[in-house]
């Protein structure tokens, strides 16, 4: 075996503990933060849902009874996003992730 080869096949050394890099996180802001982009994620699909439904009542494409059906779900899906960010002491505006030269992720409704 070739100098190369052993170099290859050799494992870095472990770091012992004092040198290993440890992050503390505050439990709360972590919990915090990633309900934020849970919620956010979640808001987003919501709108485009609200969106394409109210396409396709423009377009005739859903019966009254599917129409009616339709206005009970959203309404009761943005009622629990309301209840939720409450929750977690959120608003509408801490889900609008700033997405830098594309402007805001969520459209202002």
């Amino acid at each position: 075996m070739t100098d190369l080869q052993r170099a290859g096949n050799a494992r870095p050394a472990k770091d012992p503990p004092s040198r290993r890099l440890r992050i503390e996180a505050d439990r709360d802001a972590v919990e915090r933060d990633l309900s934020r982009l849970v919620l956010t994620l979640v808001e987003l699909i919501r709108q485009l849902v609200e969106r394409q439904s109210i396409r396709r009542m423009e377009q005739g494409d859903l019966s009254d009874e599917q129409v009616e059906v339709l206005g009970l779900t959203l309404m009761r899906l943005e009622e629990a996003m309301t209840e939720l960010c409450e929750r977690f002491d959120l608003t509408p505006d801490d889900l609008n992730i700033d997405l830098g030269p594309l402007g805001p992720l969520l459209p202002r409704s």
